[in-house]
């Protein structure tokens, strides 16, 4: 076979499931064998998507590439599509790269391990999935398919209260799914075509009363997931509750399916809706990034806080989405990227300090830092990413969000100066509850009891590494951001071209500017 044309995208998807279903007959007694089996297909798999884009995918191209299509139920009119733009790419590699060292920091797993890391290499396909499928029924299948891994991965290796947070998570995310279902079937069934293949459906002509319809439904299906307040509540109980690989998966790409979709479905295939919805989004996400912030600060328990502070910062892919700009969808994108990495690191850093510590309350913390010192400068590094500091990616994203909404000319003046300054308040708040969570983790006097009964190690090897992996492309897209931003620039330009020309304001501007342009100048 030609490797130019080998499906790469599918094996992408199909290999770590295909493997997870080998791991019920590996012989192993304490799981060390399952887990070196586990982390050599993620590692390949990994290895497969850095290299089928660095052979195959053309940074310049903003259309659809790797493409793949074979009818699968050929009655239903249901197709396995699949392909990559720079939508799409940016976040297939995050989710190799993040599932992967998953699967590292689920090195102390004991407790059932074949069944634990069978969930993870089911979910790592299945979530690659969802960021490559280009056929609405078959998106929804994969978006169902990875909540069920979740599910038995918070409600068997959670905490004291994992069922209430699986049981939870499921009825949140399944019901919101409904929307998607619902919504998709409209798409395809509407005019004389039926057919769910998505850029079919993104050249349809759907009446706008009816792209207002569809874009609810999913906007509400996505902002579960994103997630959007007040459909946010799932997600500090998961994490409340969540072991540290599944809180990396969680934060480091769960959320980022709901930004994703937010941009493909809604924007992209539903403009002229999204036109309308635009404040909307804005006003939601300035909701997100204080209201977020506020119970941040007031969290005493270590992962509802970082939970919350993950709210909170995705408000800012939310304004970037609905900022009408190259630069602030841009900004969108990589706020999404480096928020992965973000979140994952300080999730991990969380549980390595349960592990030693066995408490969450910051009331029962203080002073570990003495102890732990190569925990406590890691955590600190990591919190100063979160915080955007300059040299950091969550610097960069944010910065331009910022601009991108301030330079936006689909708003009045007014409107985009309480934006920017309640902006600016929730950048404000972040710092404070950041830093005062550091101070009361790491500094003051030691917790007697604590250190009495607890044998304070400080960090190993393994996760030190973990936090390195992490923290290089956190200061590489931090120091050089075009690093990640020249992978989706053109699909980003294109995307916001469409966008604009949906806006009535914008669209009578651009012809007044052509009729000026084009008149005679007088005199000549």
């Amino acid at each position: 076979m030609n490797i130019a044309n080998f499906p790469w995208l599918t094996t992408i998807i199909l290999f770590p499931i295909a493997a997870s279903l080998l791991l019920p007959i590996i012989p192993d007694k304490d799981g060390k064998t399952v887990r070196w089996y586990s982390l050599i297909v993620g590692l390949i798999d990994f290895a497969l998507i850095v290299y089928a884009f660095y052979t195959g995918y053309d940074f310049s191209n903003p259309d659809l590439q790797l493409v793949e299509s074979y009818p699968w139920v050929p009655q239903l009119g249901l197709n396995w599509s699949v392909g990559a733009d720079g939508l799409s790419m940016p976040l297939i590699i995050l989710t190799g790269f993040i599932t992967t060292l998953a699967i590292l920091a689920a090195w102390p797993v004991t407790f059932k391990p074949k069944l634990f890391f069978f969930l993870i290499l089911a979910m790592y396909g299945g979530q690659i999935a969802v960021f490559a499928v280009q056929d609405m029924l078959l998106f929804f299948l994969v978006w169902e398919l990875e909540l069920v891994p979740i599910y038995f991965l918070l409600s068997i290796w959670g905490g004291k209260k994992r069922q209430y947070a699986a049981t939870k998570f499921i009825l949140y995310t399944a019901g919101g799914s409904l929307f998607i279902l619902l919504s998709a079937l409209t798409m395809g069934f509407y005019g004389g075509t039926v057919t769910f293949d998505m850029q079919a459906l993104g050249l349809k002509d759907f009446a706008l009363n009816l792209q207002l319809l569809l874009y609810s439904g999913f906007l509400i299906a996505y902002a579960v997931k994103l997630p959007i307040i007040p459909l946010h509540t799932w997600l500090p109980d998961a994490h409340g509750e969540a072991t540290a690989p599944v809180h990396m998966l969680l934060a480091g790409i769960l959320l980022k399916m709901g930004g994703y979709a937010l941009i493909r479905m809604n924007a992209q295939m539903l403009p002229d809706a999204h036109a309308y919805f635009a404040p909307v989004l804005v006003v939601l996400g300035v909701v997100n990034i204080i209201y977020a912030a506020l119970t941040s600060f007031a969290q005493r328990n270590l992962k509802r806080k970082i939970a919350y502070s993950s709210i909170s910062h995705m408000g800012f892919v939310l304004i970037g989405i609905a900022s009408f700009t190259d630069l602030g969808l841009s900004g969108a994108v990589l706020q999404m990227v480096s928020h992965g990495l973000i979140g994952a690191s300080l999730f991990f850093l969380v549980g390595a300090t349960y592990d030693r510590t066995h408490t969450l309350m910051l009331d029962e913390m203080g002073g570990v830092g003495k102890r732990m010192r190569k925990i406590f400068a890691m955590f600190t590094t990591c919190s100063m990413a979160s915080l955007a500091l300059p040299g950091m990616s969550g610097f960069v994203a944010e910065l331009m969000i910022f601009v991108g909404f301030a330079t936006s000319d689909a708003y009045s003046p007014t409107f985009k100066v309480i934006v920017i300054f309640l902006m600016a308040v929730g950048v404000i708040l972040t710092p404070i509850y950041l830093l005062s969570m550091l101070r009361e983790i790491f500094y003051g006097e030691e917790n007697e009891e604590l250190v009495s009964h607890q044998a304070l190690i400080d960090a190993e090897p393994r996760e030190v590494f973990i936090i390195a992996c992490l923290l290089i492309p956190i200061i590489g897209i931090g120091f050089y951001p075009k690093l990640l931003t020249q992978m989706y620039d053109a699909t980003t330009v294109q995307l916001t071209a469409r966008l604009r020309d949906s806006v009535p304001t914008l669209t009578a501007q651009k012809e007044v500017q052509n009729v000026s342009l084009s008149a005679p100048i007088i005199g000549n």
